[in-house]
């Protein structure tokens, strides 16, 4: 499995075409097909291209709103 590290990661922000990932618990997420990423941003709130692992502790949801989508790897060294 691919490892991300943060500087990796965050290229993959949903803007200008790229793909946007998060990262979460370690698993690096593909939600480039959530529209509630679209253009990279959820709610204003957060970006796509970090890890959102802080920020779901004070989600109004859990964890499972990342259940099926993919798994592109792990947020790591790079």
């Amino acid at each position: 499995m691919r490892k991300f590290s943060a500087a990796e990661l965050a290229k993959f922000n949903g803007e200008g075409g790229a793909p946007a990932y998060v990262a979460f618990e370690g698993k690096v997420y593909d939600v480039t097909q959530s529209p509630t990423f679209e253009g990279g941003s959820h709610e204003e709130l957060h970006q796509a291209g970090a890890d959102l692992t802080e920020a779901m502790l004070d989600a109004p949801h859990g964890a499972e709103v990342l259940e099926g989508y993919p798994v592109v790897g792990e947020l790591g060294e790079g």
